[in-house]
This record gives structure tokens, sequence and C-alpha cells, in this order.
């Protein structure tokens, strides 16, 4: 599957909500640019040093980023440079602050073997204890962040440091919530699938939970997550045809009757950036 270019890497993701983080998502739409305007964009946001995701996507939008940021001023001097340098090139920005974040297991590439009550999931959620991490950790998350299987003894080498203390660091990162797994990145499109984005408003915000809670039995479902500005549910969808999400939406119509009061999607086509990492400046006790 590597050779075939299925699997196009292995990635940790980490929970920077508890490191001290916030997370804003933005959603751009282009206007008057050229595709040297457009690949310069996407240079400049896959270069921010805090960035988590960018993605291309057709539909509703152009593109789909994710921004850490210890506080509003952070995220205010970013959108000030995004719109300073290409302000003129871009028609529509969107943006909400990240609340709550699910992830799940890929399940619909088992769908024979899957049972509801066996799907996993993994939360990542802005309160409770934060951890705090020294340099040793960092540089240690800095190296896995991208490349989720490099070997423990190369890990110790550029540490410069033992290969128990490498195991005994990540198993304690683990442990404190700051480590939430490992995963690999799937090219979607060798398998004939679609990575769909999926907002919802809700006309019941009081059945909010009880929709979530299908959604995330659904085997297609990989994210869940709530942001305040933006839909009252966003959802990360694998599917093969768009057939796929009209069937879904139509099944939770029907067992929440008058529930939902809009929806829109729009289909994930390059992801250029996945890295769940902010640029962190920490000292070694």
């Amino acid at each position: 599957m590597e050779d075939e270019s299925i699997i196009t890497g292995y990635q940790t993701v980490i929970n920077s909500f508890q490191l001290g983080y916030d997370v804003y998502r933005y959603y751009i739409t282009f206007q008057n640019a050229t595709q040297k305007i457009k690949d310069e964009i996407i240079d400049f946001l896959i270069q921010y040093k805090n960035m988590w995701t960018v993605y291309s996507t057709s539909g509703l939008f152009d593109l789909s980023i994710l921004i850490w940021v210890k506080d509003i001023r952070k995220f205010q001097l970013f959108w000030e440079e995004l719109n300073d340098t290409y302000g003129d090139y871009i028609s529509e920005k969107i943006y909400s602050a990240l609340l709550y974040f699910n992830t799940y297991n890929h399940t619909y590439l088992i769908q024979d073997s899957y049972s509801k009550s066996e799907r996993s999931k993994y939360i990542q959620v802005r309160h409770g204890p934060l951890v705090e991490i020294d340099k040793l950790d960092y540089d240690l998350l800095n190296i896995i962040v991208s490349n989720a299987r490099k070997p423990i003894i190369e890990i110790a080498k550029k540490l410069n440091c033992s290969s128990q203390t490498v195991n005994y660091r990540i198993k304690n990162l683990m442990e404190k919530g700051v480590i939430k797994l490992f995963k690999a990145g799937i090219n979607y499109s060798k398998l004939n699938l679609k990575q769909i984005g999926l907002g919802i408003w809700l006309r019941k915000l009081s059945k909010r939970r009880e929709i979530w809670k299908f959604f995330g039995n659904n085997p297609h479902v990989t994210y869940i997550l709530t942001c305040a500005g933006y839909a009252d549910l966003q959802i990360e969808i694998i599917i093969e045809s768009q057939n796929g999400l009209e069937d879904l939406m139509n099944e939770v119509s029907e067992k929440f009757p008058a529930s939902i009061r809009n929806y829109n999607f729009f289909t994930i086509k390059n992801q250029y950036l996945f890295r769940c990492l902010p640029d962190m400046k920490v000292k070694l006790k």
C-alpha cells in the first residue's frame, strides 16, 4: 500500500489543547486569483509555523485550514498578515473557534466485522488541566508528529539520550493524554472514496448530543467537531459517492424529524499539511 501510494505516511495525533493552545478553523474562497497566486497562498499557509491542517476543497470553499493559537491576539496577527498579503484575492473568509473534537477509527474499511458497540473514539477538548512539557518532550514530539514509525534507536540518537528514555517519555505523554493516537495517512482517491466535509445547523439544539451519537455510530464518519461561529456540527465522512451522503441525511431526518434546519457540504481534494503540533518554545527543566 505504501508502494501504491494508498498509505501516504504515519502521523502522531497530539492533543495540543492540553499544551495551552486554542484552534481556529478558517474557510477561504478565492477571487481573481491565478494558479500562481493560489499556489503562493497555499505555500504561505503551509509555512505558517502554527498551522495544523491545510486542505483544498471543491464546492462551497477553496481551502479549509486549522491553526493553533495561544490567544486571540495571535490569531489576529495571522489574520492581518493573510489579509495584508493576499486579501485582494480572497472573496470570503469564514472562521470559527474549535471547541470539541472527536476522532473515530476508520471502521468503514472493516464493515463485515464492524459492531457499533466496539467503535473507538479519541476526544480532544479545550478544558481540564494543562500539561507542562520540557524541551526534550517537545523535541521528541517534533520528530514523531509527521513520522510516527521512526525507530526508537534513531530518535534516541537524534535526541542524544537513551532508547529507554524515549520509551518512557512516549508512554508518559500518552498517559497524560498529550499523545492521543498514531495513524496512517490514507489517499482516499486510490480506494475510490470521497472525503466529505459536512456542516449541519440544528433547529432543535436539544437534540445535538443524540444526533452527534447517531453520526458517531456510523462507520463512515471519521471526525465530529463543534465550533463556535460556523454550523452546530461539523463532520467528516468517507463515502463512495454523493448518493451515500444523501442517504445518510435522509436517515437522520427520519430519525430526528424537524431537528435539522440546514446542511451543506464540500469535497476535500488535496491535503497539503497535517501537523498536530504548534511551534513551541519550551525550556529544559
